[in-house]
């Protein structure tokens, strides 16, 4: 990770180019860095991860992380690590941001594994009031992660007076 900024994107493994494609676009947005931590299901030059992103590639401030491991190796102490997960977190509503957090997304599939989410500072979850329940049933599962990233971003930027 390149630089320290008032807040970045990073993403845990992702593996659907077109969600990492449109992430990257509201990377480049807001001026939010973007960090892909390998392995990717998919390779960035990849033709639906660029076709996602349209022509804003090169306003998207990214880096790559070969690990986890390295990725929290490049982490400042100020920096805080801010989970966002479907499960199990603080409402993003009565979150309070820090200049210096990364918001970390998991894998579209799985989420963030248990390791992963022990080593984050926090983890943050958007309320839905369609949410399903327990079982998967009654409602909506989860937000794309796209979608919620873009959510979890403008309200962090926002709180941070960063536009």
């Amino acid at each position: 990770m390149t630089g320290f900024a008032p807040l970045r994107i990073a993403l845990f493994e992702p593996q659907i180019p077109p969600n990492t494609g449109n992430i990257a676009r509201t990377s480049a947005a807001f001026r939010v860095p973007l960090t892909l931590i390998e392995p990717l299901g998919f390779k960035v030059d990849d033709r639906s991860v660029r076709r996602a992103g349209l022509d804003y590639w090169p306003h998207v401030q990214l880096s790559i992380a070969s690990n986890f491991p390295e990725f929290q190796a490049e982490l400042r102490p100020e920096q805080r690590l801010i989970g966002c997960s479907r499960r199990g977190g603080s409402s993003l509503s009565s979150f309070t941001f820090r200049r210096g957090d990364v918001l970390l997304f998991g894998r579209e599939d799985t989420g963030l594994p248990e390791p992963v989410r022990e080593a984050c500072d926090s983890i943050l979850t958007i309320p839905m009031p369609g949410a399903a329940d327990d079982a998967g049933q009654g409602g909506v599962r989860s937000l794309n992660l796209s979608v919620a990233s873009a959510l979890v971003t403008y309200v962090a930027g926002e709180q941070l007076r960063l536009w």
